[in-house]
């Protein structure tokens, strides 16, 4: 299997699908990734954790829509080669 720009492209896709299908209340509450567990007092720079979680969180309102349409096109392209 060759190493491709479009297998690079498949693979930053999946991802971006597996992080926009989080979901907080049933995983990433469980373990201790919840919206309330990086809030710092004021003037304090934000842990790496709250980092991640405002990014996971931003990557599922903004992408949520769009990686539903590529992942769809790409549905669609493979069944396209395959048949």
């Amino acid at each position: 299997m060759a190493f491709t720009l479009y297998s690079l492209l498949q693979v930053a896709l999946l991802l971006l699908n597996a992080i926009a299908v989080l979901h907080e209340e049933r995983f990433l509450r469980q373990v201790g990734w919840g919206c309330d567990q990086g809030i710092g007092g004021f003037g304090e720079e934000p842990g790496i954790k709250a980092q991640l979680t405002n990014l996971i969180r931003s990557v599922r309102t903004v992408m949520r829509g769009k990686v539903t349409i590529l992942c769809s096109k790409n549905l669609v392209h493979q069944v396209l080669l395959l048949g």
